[in-house]
């Protein structure tokens, strides 16, 4: 009677037990930790002293984790890759034979057993010097009945004697019960896993493409990503200074990540000439062939003028020839400076701007009517100061961060990655508050977002190639450059001494040797 009493109540422990291995299982999300918890605990239940997991793939199975307590051998997840050649799905292996069948197999004694003769365990004894006495091979099948693995136990032990015993009945159905609880887990992490990869693939291909509609910025995205993660990761190690107590969990590094992946998504509705504009006349062609062109005509016009007052017979001025030369001469000389102004290297300056004003203001005859030499919108755009956009063209490359928080907001991230938007859309925002496009402040813009807008700066003025520069700028400039931001109150200080005091830059250079090292993708061609 006490016997029957002690064995319900082992059994009604062992049924907790398992309730409770359920939930852990469920939210355990890595699966190397969930596959060696599943056979650890089979293992447990049995008092079985060594198991294998395997899992399967395609028409094999493969080592996942090996367990074996006499031996001292421990395989797999944690400890590193089983160098073990698959299994065949057949039955000439215990493994094998379950996967095949789908049922489970109880051997008390495979060197005894009249029906199977599985040489594998006696091969195995053969090289270790183990002796495999019982075995119980599981099937692992998930939700639709579908065989995903298989869990094989060997030699429970009497938790008397220590000897080592046969599986039980009750052993075989508790393990059965555990290994359709297994089976679900292990789906839903790797269901995790590939709904996460897909996100990630997602937005890397929504990257590409938003870098890959300029030729000036192809990349971009990818080096700021990765540069922003080496500046998190260094901040992780350091141990000085202000940074020193900040540490950034996987979850935040992630969040950082996708963010960085996904900083200028809004740039998908800046049009392309507005990106990419080289010169202050470009739209989608350069307008100063327009220009060009304009004084080709008046270049004709003044030389017909000469021609018919010659055809005239009457009499000329003694300096007539002279004046039509200083006139063409000085069309030359205005288109010259036209060409100059055109491009935006240089900064112009105030008698720039009261020339070109000056030239604007002359006209020329066609068509019956008077016309001036340029446009309104040609002498605005000439008049830009510095660079190559007008305010409004800038407003609009502006507008591609408000229009990636927008654009952000509208995907339902996950607990995890609630901070993306901010994150990606304050990369233009400033410690003092005249960033934009909120304007936010020193205490609302968080560490990975000043993390962003530092690397950011740093790769554009990095840059090989840019439309408004004909050469890539020096390092010692850029460094300087982004100092001067930071004394202006612009960037993060710590971070930035950061960058310098690690040598972070030197990153960038790494990084565009691999990429230009890497073969080209599916994407590339």
């Amino acid at each position: 009677m006490v016997d029957q009493s002690q064995s319900a109540f082992d059994l009604e422990d062992r049924l907790r037990r398992l309730n409770e291995i359920g939930v852990a299982l469920s939210v355990e999300h890595n699966l190397t930790v969930l596959l060696e918890r599943i056979l650890l605990e089979a293992r447990r239940f049995t008092r079985a002293d060594a198991g294998t997991l395997f899992l399967l793939k395609g028409d094999h199975l493969t080592f996942e984790i090996a367990q074996n307590d006499t031996l001292k051998s421990f395989a797999g997840g944690t400890h590193g890759k089983m160098d073990m050649p698959p299994v065949p799905l057949n039955k000439e292996s215990v493994s094998g034979y379950v996967a095949v069948t789908g049922q489970a197999l109880n051997i008390e004694d495979v060197y005894s057993e009249p029906v199977y003769r599985f040489e594998g365990p006696k091969n195995y004894d053969r090289m270790t010097g183990y002796r495999t006495r019982s075995i119980l091979g599981v099937p692992m099948k998930d939700h639709e009945d579908q065989i995903i693995g298989v869990v094989q136990l060997i030699n429970p032990l009497h938790p008397l004697t220590g000897e080592v015993v046969p599986f039980s009945a009750q052993d075989q159905s508790l393990i059965q019960s555990l290994a359709s609880q297994a089976a679900v887990a292990i789906n839903n992490v790797r269901l995790i896993a590939e709904t996460e990869a897909l996100f990630d693939s997602f937005v890397q291909v929504m990257a590409t493409a938003i870098d890959e509609r300029s030729p000036y910025t192809g990349g971009h995205i990818r080096r700021v990503a990765e540069m922003a993660m080496a500046v998190a990761h260094s901040i992780n190690t350091c141990q000085e200074g202000p940074l020193g107590p900040r540490q950034f969990d996987e979850d935040q590094l992630n969040e950082l990540r996708i963010a960085a992946w996904m900083h200028d998504i809004g740039k998908i509705t800046t049009p392309e000439w507005v990106v990419d504009k080289p010169t202050k006349l470009h739209t989608l062609f350069d307008r100063i062939e327009l220009v060009r062109t304009r004084f080709a005509l008046i270049e004709k016009s003044i030389q017909l003028e000469r021609l018919e007052k010659q055809v005239t017979g009457q009499p000329l001025p003694a300096d007539f020839a002279e004046e039509y030369e200083r006139r063409l001469q000085a069309l030359a000389e205005d288109l010259a400076f036209l060409e100059r102004a055109n491009t935006p290297g240089e900064f112009m300056q105030d008698a720039d701007l009261v020339r070109l004003n000056q030239i604007a203001g002359q006209t020329y005859v066609e068509g019956g009517q008077q016309r001036p030499y340029l446009s309104e919108n040609e002498l605005k755009n000439l008049c830009i100061r510095k660079g190559s956009l007008t305010q409004e063209e800038r407003q609009k490359i502006n507008d591609h961060a408000s229009m990636s928080i927008k654009m952000l907001a509208q995907i339902p991230f996950t607990r995890k990655l609630n901070q993306v938007p901010p994150i990606a859309g304050a990369h233009h925002e400033k410690l003092d508050g005249s960033g934009y496009p909120l304007g936010l402040k020193a205490d609302q813009i968080s560490l990975q977002a000043r993390i962003l807008a530092l690397v950011d700066i740093f790769e554009s003025l990095s840059a090989d190639d840019r439309p408004y520069r004909a050469k890539p700028m020096p390092r010692e400039v850029v460094l300087r450059i982004l100092k001067e931001e930071v004394e202006r109150g612009y960037l993060d200080r710590d971070v930035f001494e950061l960058f310098i005091r690690e040598e972070l830059y030197l990153k960038l250079d790494e990084i565009k040797a691999r990429m230009a090292a890497a073969p080209p993708t599916s994407q590339d061609a």
